[in-house]
């Protein structure tokens, strides 16, 4: 990668954007509000100065508690024109999450040192609740504003200065914050345009939440890139799936990024009779990350949306995380999406990814998800020795990188020091290369060992998640927590009798499928397992809603 892609500071080119194209703007389709990125930049140097007085210090965390809106936008490049690192927190989803959150919010605090949080006047209200509960200083950005006659000079920010603690979705009583220079930001953002060619013709459409690393990113690689930038809240698209796509549609936006449970939502939205009611001819990238790529899912979404326009090399299945400023591997421009069929045994129980036929007994499809992207190095090796494993072989992702953050912010140093081998990040993600290929296998420490065999749990849940009764299809398999079994919890509205035969139909298709028996079935009402800030399902917290007595116990 050019030196020159990832040199400067993101307010340094905000203020290049702001200059050379004024008039492009960020336009929050739920708020039916604009900002332009002139007026983004004048706003957050004026940001910067009031946190400056307020005695911000250099490379202090300072967090932004904010839906999508325009002031989370502003208090990021402020933060970071203060000489501050922009820490976006999460938002509580659902009231479970909700009476957790004070002492979620507390325990990151202290974690990175945090001493102020900018505030959204549209969360004024429950953030009252948490004064008290949290030892830092709430700061309305309204009052950011307010006239001052003295002059501040903003601090020197070089590439090195932190920019941005990204908290990862899956933080919990302990968590970490990923901390990302400006070097590193840039690096990454650079990877992005260069992997899928952004060019001034393009337009970006989010709305995972922006202290989400995929909505965060892939925001920025749009501002930042001086293109119209479309935001949505999560909520909206959780509500109405098939007005987002309209609004999507009709705003001629050609690039998105989500999970691939939002594919398979606006595939519940949106029946086939009325799918050419969109012209989806201008969406040129669809990511598809930051979950496992379900293959029906993409194969129904293609047919479904390619009548409208939607072509199937529009479709765009990578590996990312926040650690990496989000890309770690793309796939090659207008290809169609790849995966590869191998057999589950050999693979769950020696780590051996043997192709088998499409629809073989055991056969499981895993996606390609392209190469490394510009600067990024990858390495997979066996976990337990570090030793580099063979092409075809499953090992643990190890990255190293212009992106690659050099370390965390923690309350655990000796935890982020585990992470870390001779330079090489430890992601905890497995996969197996192809002829260059990575193909994400799992997470290391999902794998479920039951009576000394190895298990995927995808592999579990793949088997189970079409069954008629579970909600959405939404299950979970973990190790049962009380004895040497699986345990699948899985959602379902059904109750009494039914519930129970749906606990045996679960239990006969796991055994049929797998050949596992002795399975715990936990079936529990929709919406019950916990998900992250992208939609994920909490694999480790549903384990333990069985631990502290949260579900029914199973039937016997």
């Amino acid at each position: 990668m050019n030196s020159s892609e990832s040199d400067g500071t993101l307010p340094s080119r905000l203020a290049g954007i702001a200059e050379e194209r004024p008039e492009v703007s960020a336009t929050f389709w739920s708020l039916r509000q604009s900002l332009s990125y002139a007026d983004l930049h004048a706003r957050s140097v004026e940001a910067a100065a009031a946190l400056v007085r307020r005695g911000v210090r250099r490379g202090e965390p300072v967090g932004i508690l904010s839906p999508n809106a325009p002031e989370f936008l502003i208090g990021l490049f402020a933060v970071t024109a203060a000489g501050g690192a922009a820490a976006p927190l999460p938002l509580p989803s659902g009231a479970q999450q909700l009476r957790s959150y004070p002492q979620r919010l507390a325990a990151i605090a202290a974690a990175s040192g945090m001493r102020s949080i900018l505030v959204s006047p549209r969360l004024a209200g429950p953030v009252a609740a948490l004064t008290g509960a949290v030892d830092v200083e709430f700061i309305d950005t309204t009052t950011l504003f307010d006239e001052h006659d003295d002059p501040v000079t903003l601090p020197a920010v070089g590439p090195g200065d932190p920019a941005i603690v990204q908290f990862t979705s899956g933080s919990t009583a302990a968590p970490k914050g990923v901390l990302l220079t400006h070097r590193n930001a840039l690096a990454g953002l650079a990877a992005i345009r260069r992997g899928i060619a952004l060019d001034r013709t393009d337009q970006g459409g989010f709305w995972l939440p922006l202290f989400h690393d995929m909505g965060l990113f892939g925001t920025l690689s749009a501002i930042l890139r001086g293109i119209p930038a479309h935001l949505w809240s999560p909520t909206s698209f959780v509500k109405d799936p098939a007005r987002w796509l309209r609004e999507f549609a009709e705003a001629g936006v050609t690039i998105t990024a989500m999970p691939s449970f939002g594919y398979q939502a606006l595939l519940d939205a949106v029946p086939a009779d009325r799918a050419t009611e969109y012209d989806l001819r201008h969406w040129r990238i669809a990511f598809n990350g930051a979950e496992p790529i379900s293959q029906p899912v993409v194969r129904e979404f293609c047919a479904r949306f390619g009548p409208a326009g939607f072509a199937p090399t529009t479709m765009f299945g990578v590996y990312g995380m926040a650690e990496a400023t989000l890309a770690v591997t793309f796939p090659p421009l207008h290809r169609e999406p790849h995966f590869e069929w191998v057999d589950r045994e050999p693979l769950g129980r020696s780590g051996r990814a043997v192709p088998v036929p499409p629809g073989s007994p055991g056969a499981r499809a895993i996606a390609g998800v392209g190469y490394p992207v510009a600067g990024m190095r990858l390495r997979l090796v066996e976990p337990e020795s570090g030793l580099d494993v063979l092409d075809g072989t499953v090992g643990e992702i190890l990255l190293r990188g212009d992106s690659v953050t050099g370390g965390y912010l923690t309350a655990d140093p000796d935890v982020a020091d585990r992470l870390f081998t001779d330079g090489w990040l430890r992601t905890g993600d497995l996969g197996y290369r192809r002829d260059g290929e990575l193909f994400i296998t799992g997470r290391l420490k999902e794998m479920i060992t039951v009576r000394g065999e190895n298990h995927y749990a995808l592999d579990i849940e793949a088997a189970v998640e079409g069954l008629d009764g579970i909600y959405r299809g939404r299950c979970i398999a973990v190790a049962d927590p009380e004895r040497d079994a699986m345990a699948v919890v899985v959602e379902t509205d059904r109750t009494a009798a039914e519930a129970d035969a749906l606990t045996e139909a679960v239990r006969a298709r796991i055994t049929a499928e797998l050949g596992l028996a002795g399975v715990r079935v936990y079936p529990v009402p929709p919406r019950t397992i916990p998900r992250t800030s992208s939609g994920k399902l909490q694999r480790l917290a549903a384990r333990e809603l069985i631990s502290n007595g949260s579900v029914a116990l199973p039937l016997s």
